[in-house]
């Protein structure tokens, strides 16, 4: 066979497009109509654990041939709509969830259609655009300076470790990124109350320092860092031969929703020389709801701010951000550009140096389109829309901390600062051991009944109920719904073991 009779035999060029566009456009249509009832009528659909017969649809071998997109989707409908998290209920509080929208669903279609990598690529291309009017929205949002850098994240994790690794980098006293962590030149060590997130020691933990150089300081009775300890661990580790370069203040913490003293933080960085970093990740955006915004007041004094936009501001996963007052701080401790993403400059004025690439204010280069949700929604809404929502999410949560306190058997675990309460039921004549197991079980039942999705967590050494409200689904009437239920479970199951079997 000659050569040219084997490229005609042999290579038939193909694609992943469709064969029938057609019957995809109907398959989308009906795919768009099933989602949009779904969503219409997503109180009728209470969280359930995926069966056994379900898990094992799951072992199933590797496809080495296709199959009919109608079929995928019908195996999609029956086998993994039915059994998600559930956070798109309006009975659904565990976890510091979001709940997402109908627009954003969209945002993320038309962002994965187009499939841009967000990392700069000739940073004239329109998602950079859309991304950096975000960020500007976000530094006017919560006071930064328009100089000011900024990225969106995957979520505060990564907004967390970015914000930390800029820290780190400009207060080391040398050049880090050359020389890597040298205890011999610095001891560098950071502040967190003891109640921060755990994605904090996590990010310490990555950039090298050792969980040993996170102090976690003693919290006051409202569950702030208590100021006093904090600058005593200061002095005493400057004494030491330490450097502490860094104090993460927490705008809402996971636990109980309190906010730290952020002004009297700020002013002990001032003074100290310490980078001012601020895990805002569902707190922060109380600066949207005018009676709440006095909370967070000083945040705008920090030099890097963390904070999600998939729990509080109600988008679709994933998406958080990092903003860094200073741009050359931000920049220097991530901007590498070796030869092969070297900016190129066209002929047509689009030299692609009129926005900065992306993926020097971060460590990753791949990088998706989430801009386009967070911009599509903030025009959907405007702020002052999302302010109402937030401020109706905190006095729903006010709500609920007066069904507990006027419920003989339910107690407050902590203060109700924002959209965070903790409570538990309590029955006389069991010790602390008994009602932790008793908490736990209810949040079981409540769960397993389809009723409600609170979490649990500890306040205290005591074992409680974790409700974190960032749903703009819920109603007044959601929250007396739950702390009945919890009433009647709490007394069913700690009735004698045979009644309490019923619910087994």
């Amino acid at each position: 066979m000659t050569k040219k009779d084997y490229s005609k035999a042999m290579y038939i060029e193909k694609t992943l497009d469709p064969e029938d566009w057609e019957s995809m456009r109907a398959l989308g249509h009906r795919i768009l109509d099933d989602m949009l009832d779904y969503m219409k009528t997503v109180r009728q659909h209470p969280w359930r654990h995926a069966p056994n017969k379900v898990k094992a649809r799951f072992n199933q071998p590797l496809p080495f041939d296709p199959q009919l997109p109608e079929e995928i989707y019908k195996e999609f409908l029956e086998y993994v709509l039915p059994y998600p998290l559930g956070n798109i209920h309006p009975r659904f509080w565990g976890w510091v969830a979001g709940t997402g929208t109908i627009f954003g669903a969209f945002a993320e279609f038309m962002a994965a259609t187009m499939n841009i990598t967000a990392c700069g690529n000739g940073a004239y291309h329109s998602a950079n655009y859309v991304e950096k009017q975000v960020i500007d929205w976000f530094k006017e949002i919560f006071g930064f300076p328009p100089s000011a850098s900024g990225l969106l994240t995957s979520g505060c994790s990564a907004a967390n470790l970015i914000g930390l690794a800029v820290a780190r980098n400009t207060k080391a006293g040398y050049d880090l990124r050359k020389d890597g962590i040298n205890t011999k030149l610095s001891k560098m060590v950071l502040y967190a109350s003891d109640e921060i997130h755990s994605s904090i020691q996590k990010a310490v933990e990555l950039l090298g320092l050792g969980s040993n150089a996170l102090r976690l300081v003693p919290i006051n009775e409202y569950f702030q860092i208590d100021i006093k300890a904090l600058e005593k661990i200061i002095l005493e580790d400057r004494k030491n031969g330490y450097l502490p370069f860094c104090i993460v203040g927490a705008a809402g913490t996971t636990n109980t929703g309190a906010i730290d003293d952020i002004e009297a933080l700020a002013d002990i960085c001032q003074r100290e020389n310490i980078w001012l970093h601020i895990d805002g990740a569902f707190g922060a955006w109380a600066v949207l709801a005018p009676g709440e915004r006095h909370l967070v007041a000083g945040m705008e004094r920090a030099d890097s701010l963390a904070f999600d936009l998939h729990k509080w501001m109600y988008m679709q996963y994933e998406i958080g951000c990092i903003l860094v007052r200073c741009e050359e701080d931000h920049r220097k401790a991530f901007s590498l550009t070796p030869a092969y993403i070297e900016h190129g400059e066209g002929d047509r004025g689009m030299t692609g140096r009129d926005l900065p690439w992306l993926c020097n204010y971060g460590f990753q280069h791949s990088r998706g389109f989430r801009a386009l949700k967070a911009w599509m929604s903030l025009k959907e809404h405007g702020t002052r829309k999302y302010g109402q929502l937030i401020q109706q999410n905190i006095n729903q949560a006010r709500y609920l901390a007066e069904l507990v306190e006027n419920a003989p058997e339910l107690e407050l675990a902590a203060p109700v600062t924002l959209n965070a309460v903790c409570f538990r039921y309590t029955k006389k004549g069991l010790d602390d051991a008994s009602l932790d197991e008793l908490n736990k079980r209810i949040e079981v039942e409540l769960q397993e009944q389809g009723i409600a999705v609170p979490s649990t967590t500890t306040v205290r050494n005591k074992c409680v109920l974790h409700v974190v409200n960032t749903n703009h689904r819920s109603r007044r009437e959601d929250f007396d719904v739950l702390v009945r239920e919890v009433i009647r479970i709490g007394k069913d199951l700690s009735q004698p073991k045979q009644n309490a079997e019923k619910l087994d």
